[in-house]
This record gives C-alpha cells, sequence and structure tokens, in this order.
C-alpha cells in the first residue's frame, strides 16, 4: 500500500485530492501537509493526518517522509498566475524553491514525486489550436515560467538520477467546493456563484477568449492516474498533455442559462488577467496522455455546469 504526502495541501487542488486519496488508498496511508495552523484549515484534511510544514523547510519535510514511511509525494506548492505577477520574486522562490527541496528529498529517499505543470507554461508563440505535447514553451508570466522551468527539473532528475518524477499540465481547473485561488481561469469558477446568487455576471475576460478547463473530478482523476500509470509505456514523463473542455465565457453563459433561463453577463475586462489568457492555447491536444496511459475525461460543459448548480445551490441555500 502508498504512503502518500500532499504539500501544499489547503490549496485548490490539494484540499480536494486529499480526500479523494484517503478514499483510494485509506485515511491512514495519506498525510496532508501545508503552512497553515490546523484551526485554518478544512475538517477534511485535519481530520486524518496533518503536519504542520513549510514547503522551503526541507529539514523538516524530511522529518514528516520518515516519521510515515512516505514513498509517494503529491507536490501541489505555487502561487497561481495573477497572484504571481503581483508578487514575481516571491513565486519564484516558492515555486521553485519547493519543488528543489522536493526533488533533492525525493532523489536521496528513492521516492516518487508528482508535480502539475500548467496551460500557464505556454506563451503567445505557442501554436493556440490543438497545442502539441512537444512544442514552442515561452510563457510571458512568472508563474509560466516557473511552470517551464519545473517541467525541465523533473526531466532533468528522472533522467540524471532516475527520480520517479511525473506531472501532467492542467488546464484552468473548475470547483464545486473551493473558492478560486487567483488564477486567471477563475473566471469560469466565479460565474457559478453569481448565477445562483444574483442571476447576473460581470466577465473580466473578453469575448472570444477560448481556454481549456476541467472539472476538479477529472483533475483529481488525471492526478491518480498518472502516478498509477505503467511508467515502462511512458514516452513522455513531464508533463503530459490533459484536457476535458475548451470554451469561451459567451458558451459558458449558455451553458449557464440551459439551467437558469434569466441569468445575463457583462463585461469589465481586467487588462493583466485578459493578457495572461491571451497568451495561452484555446485547446491542447492530450492524445499523448490518452495513448500512453488512457487518460479520458468524464465530464463535457454541460453535465459539468449541470452539476455545479446543483451542488452550489444546495450549498448556498443552506448559507
Amino acid at each position: 500500500m502508498k504512503k502518500i504526502l500532499v504539500v501544499g495541501a489547503s490549496g485548490q487542488i490539494g484540499s480536494e485530492l486529499v480526500p479523494e486519496l484517503r478514499r483510494v488508498y485509506g485515511e491512514d496511508n495519506v498525510v496532508a501537509a501545508d503552512l497553515k495552523e490546523p484551526s485554518q484549515l478544512a475538517p477534511t484534511l485535519v481530520n486524518g493526518i496533518y503536519e504542520q510544514a513549510d514547503a522551503l523547510d526541507a529539514p523538516r519535510l524530511v522529518e514528516i517522509i520518515k516519521k510515515h514511511n512516505i514513498d509517494s509525494v503529491y507536490n501541489l506548492v505555487a502561487l497561481l498566475s495573477s497572484v504571481g505577477e503581483q508578487k514575481p520574486q516571491l513565486s519564484w522562490k516558492i515555486n521553485i524553491g519547493a519543488l528543489v527541496n522536493l526533488l533533492e528529498i525525493a532523489r536521496e529517499n528513492h521516492l516518487a514525486l508528482f508535480t502539475p505543470s500548467s496551460i500557464g507554461a505556454f506563451g503567445p508563440t505557442t501554436p493556440k489550436d490543438n497545442t502539441p505535447q512537444d512544442t514552442i514553451q515561452r510563457p510571458t508570466s512568472i508563474y509560466g515560467v516557473t511552470k517551464v522551468t519545473g517541467e525541465l527539473l523533473c526531466d532533468y532528475y528522472f533522467k540524471k538520477y532516475g527520480v520517479d518524477t511525473r506531472g501532467v499540465r492542467f488546464p484552468g481547473i473548475i470547483s464545486s467546493v473551493t473558492l478560486p485561488g487567483g488564477g486567471t481561469t477563475d473566471y469560469a469558477v466565479d460565474i457559478y456563484y453569481e448565477a445562483i446568487k444574483k442571476g447576473h455576471y460581470t466577465c473580466y475576460i473578453k469575448p472570444g477568449t477560448y481556454m481549456d478547463m476541467m472539472y476538479m473530478p477529472d483533475c483529481l482523476k488525471a492526478a491518480i492516474d498518472v502516478m498509477e500509470a505503467d511508467s515502462s509505456k511512458f514516452i513522455h514523463r513531464n508533463c503530459f498533455n490533459v484536457a476535458s473542455m475548451s470554451f469561451e465565457p459567451e458558451q459558458i453563459a449558455a451553458a449557464i442559462k440551459k439551467v437558469i433561463p434569466g441569468f445575463t453577463m457583462d463585461y469589465d475586462i481586467d487588462p493583466v488577467r485578459q493578457g495572461i489568457a491571451e497568451s495561452w492555447p484555446n485547446k491542447m491536444d492530450d492524445s499523448c496522455a490518452r495513448a500512453e496511459w488512457g487518460w479520458k475525461p468524464t465530464y463535457d460543459l454541460d453535465s459539468m455546469t449541470e452539476d455545479m448548480i446543483r451542488i452550489l445551490s444546495a450549498r448556498l441555500k443552506k448559507a
């Protein structure tokens, strides 16, 4: 049975990945770690094993790994895109500092390491439609720069030291559980809350701006499936494109109108986030992930929208 450590467990992905890993592998086999005090965390994280730790504190991470006999680590530590643009030096320090610590620890302790990349690793010179697995990566955000650096570092540690590094390039993630965390694609989460509460949303992304998106259940599935995959079949490793759906703001609005007919939307463009969005792909080609480890998403825009509105309506009604 695997013994798993999730670092950066309180973030958008981690707060939902930890409960899913505990469901799959057993509560006692998954350790959540984060910088926050236990009192600041959701019960789903601290009901199981929780260790407070700074990902930049390598000795503390080693202590946790040895204490719990960890053999696999999910590294989810990162400042996201729009937050990173406000604090680029801090973004580099956190995103790369945590990764380098975990790569060295994985090398010394023979651990498997999952580190996600992102569509943010691409840039304005990358082919936008059916973006290939192997293509030009010249991002214009510090978040993207750290993601490309992370991909290269993970490849290096695999080739140089044989560290079992794995990862995927996530699109924008849409969650019915956790609130947005400062990413460019957050509008696709905000819009559902505002649709239910107000029947109206003011979008900060221009009409016609396509971005790859994914519903959180498929995000969790990709993270677990790639770590469970038979790596002897891998041609690639860090990081696989994974895709689910691609849409522009008016299309998500149209999907919401099918469920909430009176919903309306207007625009107030945020130039920073719009600039980042325009540098990203419209749609990634995930054929390598499908061929090398059987990736297949479950949700499309309509099925996700129905699920989001059902879950959020019930939650907001109780609030």
